[in-house]
């Protein structure tokens, strides 16, 4: 053995007792980060999961000003009380208060302050800035449901004063303010915008006694009021300083009513020591931030990690007052018993990693997640979509409340009523929302029945393979064998051509298919990533592609393609790899699948490169919406070395860990230990690994492999291992038995629409799979089907019906309308079209069928802030007796009625003579959707008919985008 020389033996030792001492996490965190590009994070303070979020407000609309605050502002309009943390659309910044001197502004712009970032600090639970107008230090921090504020004023400042504005940001439906006494008054405030009916109450006190005070209704000064209600209620208070300079004040809210906001105050905040209650926020952030101990890597990848970490702990948010009270999806009072209930659950991003990275370090709080669940659940008729302060805002698709419920019981998480919890599962998704209806019946959404079909069918089977695995863990056998057979309708959707997922319409593939277009049958993404979002079926999909090589070859492209980005300006689609979109929530188990397909090197080279390039220690440092936590919870996991690319199963796929070493502490009392020995920033390869001491060749562990705890030993390299995971008993899986199911038949048709005839083909399916088909009539019902054996020919307008079946298994039936068209007649566009909404080209404008309200079923043509122009071509000289348009408003989406429709009519296509003008006469108050015939009678001869349509304008005033261009959207051009 050899000798340490005593500079080693030092340096050890120091080193040693570095690592036993107390970290303060808290002041590793940056709350800026997220808070300049699009990652909509706030920098004030909250305590973790807090009621309140107590952060500054720079920004008072926009996108970009959905948390509130943005980096690139240089005015504050002062604190407010709620805050989303990096969602993407606006709401929260509740009860705002404003400290200033000198004469009462009621106007936000012109009561703002100008500030710099040089004058800013925060970390987890404080915030602090310089309010350079009036020379006011202001700082903030907080307790679970109520906060502080502390303002310095300048030296000799005889008399501070505050600025209450309850108007501020979204539309008030109601609110009041009252002056309880000398140092308290409270309030409430009913508002309307993401969350149609949010209630929010309030309390605050003063350390000083209130010298003066106004209060304001529309911006007018009601003398001698101690009491307001209106839709524009604000006040000031003026506090003699008496050379004290510093003035405190406290609030506290809840959703449930004034006198629960004083209690929760009084319960939280006792007495007026700002330092001792910062001190209590940093202590409970230290807590939470503490069942994470990294060691290595730099000091910003630290900060990253603890940020991120931090801000997987902003939200869902506390929403129980301190007495059990609570606001529930009926928004009624209900009492909390045995368990917390939580609001603002952005399901559909933080199913992929938040909650699975908090059932292994919040435990207790997941079952609270759940109980609340169920309690909204019973309260509002359904599980939660998207909550926000107990209202349903239905954004996003799917029903990812399930995931969380089953990957929660399946690692062991239960105490909660599993029949209900199956029944509010099947409950949903046995409703008839959102597509849902077309879903059971045919095993896919075609868009005509509702938009964004693709990416429905994708992840409602993936849902519903949750369902099914929680139904079997419970013992219910019917419902398994139901929701297994809809966990494989992704297939529907597989196009083996392509092999990608595609939209359809009715039996139709869409065309033409682009799978870089973001378009109307996706969500917030494209084609590319959608079509690995088969989770529950990873090695299926793997044979759906035919194998290892070809399903490599595919994933490959996706991170190479030069293809570009099209269609639809969609600003969440961010962070590029090829056609990876890091900073969109569809593509992030995607750099993962390598593992499953014996790859495990080139998923380390992509998790390395996302966790070195796309997250930084900056204010721009998240490529996209932070999304409540998932954003960051990505990144906490596979800074860690691993990712759940599948919740509710029990495998998490290893990547490669960012640090020396991490101490995850479980609630059970052990530890597991993550080392990544030789590490560097070039050294990211796992070259091998050993688990609790034993060689380990799987690229997976198991959560039993996390809940027991134990050391996980990764021995890093510059260089990959071709090797590692090759073998199938080494890889992740997922796989649906596929004995009793058979994939619906596509039609091979670019159109269901003919001149003259047509030829009907569907494309081949494997052997052994026959498909059925019958002909009806308009109006006919029945008849029986026949084996398909060659394509066959159309000659009027008829539907067909067809299946496949293979043995005694049956697909789902599907049924496709083809139209015979009119062949009388021709049209020229002469206006350009919108791309995303052409209809199937300029021939629908002509063929004699009206589209439906659907706009998003591909029947509408879109004219964006332009005319309609064409000319319809009779082919010889007619009698026309009828001239019309059929047009559609939908007003929300931009969709506005033409202002008026002109005709003119010729007969040799130079020389033209007015036929009739039709003035529309519903205006954008009426806000659809809705369709109408704008047309007229007329007498003429006439080969040509020339139509103008004129644009609707602007977006009316009501409107989010007032001002902005509108669509017109035409699907007919009548001559009769």
């Amino acid at each position: 053995m050899k000798r340490l020389n005593l500079t080693m033996l030092v340096w050890m030792c120091c080193w040693a007792m570095a690592w036993s001492q107390p970290v303060n996490y808290a002041k590793m965190v940056n709350p800026f980060i997220g808070t300049g590009g699009h990652g909509h994070t706030y920098p004030g303070a909250s305590m973790p999961f807090g009621m309140m979020q107590l952060s500054p407000d720079t920004r008072l609309e926009g996108w970009d000003g959905c948390g509130g605050y943005h980096y690139s502002d240089s005015l504050m309009y002062g604190f407010s009380h709620t805050h989303l943390s990096g969602t993407g659309v606006p709401d929260y910044c509740d009860l705002l208060l404003m400290p200033f001197t000198g004469a009462v502004q009621w106007k936000n712009k012109d009561y703002a302050s100008p500030f710099r970032h040089a004058t800013e600090k925060a970390n987890a639970g404080y915030y602090e800035v310089l309010l350079d107008k009036h020379n006011i230090h202001a700082a903030v921090t907080t307790s679970v449901r109520s906060g502080m504020h502390q303002y310095r004023f300048p030296a000799g400042t005889a008399t501070g004063k505050v600025l209450i504005d309850l108007q501020h940001r979204d539309e008030v439906l109601e609110s009041s303010l009252e002056i309880v006494n000398a140092y308290e008054l409270r309030g409430m405030r009913r508002s309307k915008s993401w969350a149609a009916d949010q209630h929010v109450y309030f309390y605050i006190r003063f350390e000083k006694p209130i010298a003066s005070y106004g209060i304001a209704n529309d911006d007018v000064e009601q003398a001698g009021k101690k009491t307001m209600t209106g839709k524009n209620v604000k006040a000031w208070l003026s506090f003699a300083l008496n050379g004290a300079e510093t003035l405190r004040l406290k609030v506290g809210i809840s959703g449930v009513s004034m006198a629960n906001a004083k209690l929760n105050l009084d319960t939280e905040i006792k007495d007026w020591n700002f330092n001792a209650l910062r001190a209590k926020a940093e202590a409970a952030w230290n807590k939470e931030l503490g069942k994470i101990a990294v060691k290595g890597g730099t000091k910003d990848q630290q900060t990253i990690f603890y940020t991120a970490l931090y801000h997987t702990m902003l939200a869902p948010n506390v929403y129980t007052d301190v007495n059990g009270d609570y606001r529930g999806t009926d928004l009624k009072v209900h009492k909390a018993t045995n368990f917390t209930n939580y609001s603002v659950f952005s399901l559909w991003d933080t199913h992929r990693a938040l909650h699975p990275l908090l059932s292994i370090i919040d435990r207790k709080r997941t079952l609270d997640f759940v109980q609340t669940f169920l309690k909204q659940h019973q309260h509002g008729g359904m599980l939660p979509v998207w909550e926000l302060s107990g209202n349903e805002t239905f954004c996003m698709i799917g029903y990812h409340s399930v995931p969380v419920i089953v990957d929660a019981y399946n690692k062991g998480i239960k105490g909660f009523d599993t029949q209900l919890a199956l029944q509010a599962m099947t409950a949903y998704a046995g409703s008839n929302r959102f597509g849902l209806d077309a879903y059971r019946k045919h095993g896919f959404i075609g868009n005509e029945k509702d938009h964004e079909s693709a990416s429905k069918t994708v992840e409602y089977a993936y849902d519903d393979w949750c369902i099914a695995e929680f139904a079997k863990s419970i013992g219910n056998k019917e419902v398994y064998n139901e929701y297994y057979q809809r966990a494989h309708y992704y297939r529907n959707l597989f196009d083996p051509t392509s092999k990608h997922i595609r939209g359809k319409m009715q039996g139709l593939w869409y065309n033409p298919f682009k799978p870089g277009e973001v378009n109307n049958f996706f969500t917030e993404g494209n084609s590319w990533h959608y079509s690995f979002s088969a989770q529950q079926d990873i090695s299926g999909l793997i044979n759906l592609h035919g194998g290892d090589a070809a399903f490599l070859k595919q994933l490959n492209l996706m991170f190479t393609t030069t293809e570009p980005m099209s269609g639809r300006d969609q600003a969440d689609v961010t962070g590029l790899i090829g056609q990876y979109a890091h900073g969109n929530e569809p593509s992030h188990h995607i750099a993962y699948l390598f593992n499953y397909a014996g790859q495990a090197w080139r998923t380390q080279e992509l998790i390395h490169r996302i966790c070195t390039e796309f997250y930084t220690n900056q204010p721009d440092g998240l490529i996209g919406n932070e999304d409540c936590g998932q954003m960051s919870a990505w990144f906490v996991m596979s800074a860690m070395g691993f990712y759940q690319v599948t919740p509710g199963s029990n495998q998490y796929a290893l990547g490669t860990p960012l640090f020396d070493e991490v101490k995850v502490s479980l609630e059970n009392g052990k530890q597991l230990v993550i080392k990544a020995n030789g590490r560097t920033a070039n050294n990211f390869y796992v070259q091998s690994a050993k688990l609790n001491g034993k060689p380990y060749s799987p690229t997976f562990i198991r959560h039993s492999d996390i809940a027991n705890g134990g050391v996980l030993d990764m021995q890093m390299s510059n260089q990959p291992n071709l090797q590692r995971g090759v073998a199938l008993k080494d890889r992740p899986a997922t796989q649906l038995n596929d004995d009793a199911f058979v994939t619906v038949p596509s039609l091979a048709n670019n159109s269901n629409k003919f001149a003259g005839s047509t030829q009907v083909e569907f494309q081949a399916v494997a052997d052994g799979v026959g498909i059925y088909y019958r002909i009806r009539k308009a109006g006919e019902q029945g008849g029986n089907y026949q084996l398909y054996k060659a394509p066959f020919t159309l000659t009027e307008t008829v539907d067909v019906d067809f299946y496949a079946q293979k043995g005694q298994v049956k697909s789902r039936e599907v049924s496709q309308q083809f139209y015979r068209i009119p062949a009388d007649k021709d049209i020229t566009v002469l206006s350009k079209v919108n791309t995303m909404y052409s209809g199937g080209g300029n021939g629908m404008l002509i063929d004699g069928i009206l589209g439906t309200e659907h706009w998003r079923g591909g029947e509408w043509q879109s004219y964006f802030d332009s005319n309609f122009e064409a000319i319809v071509d009779l082919r010889q000289s007619k009698n026309v007796s009828f001239v019309g348009v059929h047009v559609l408003q939908d007003v929300s989406p931009w969709i506005v009625y033409p202002k008026e429709v002109q005709f003119a009519y010729s007969n040799d296509g130079q020389n033209w003579q007015t036929l009739t003008t039709i003035a529309n006469k519903i205006d954008a108050t009426v806000k659809g959707p809705e369709v109408q015939t704008l047309g007229a009678n007329v007498t003429a001869n006439a080969r040509y008919v020339k139509v103008t349509v004129v644009n609707g304008g602007l977006l009316p005033a009501w409107h989010e985008s007032a001002g902005k261009p509108s669509h017109l959207f035409i699907d007919e051009v009548i001559v009769k």
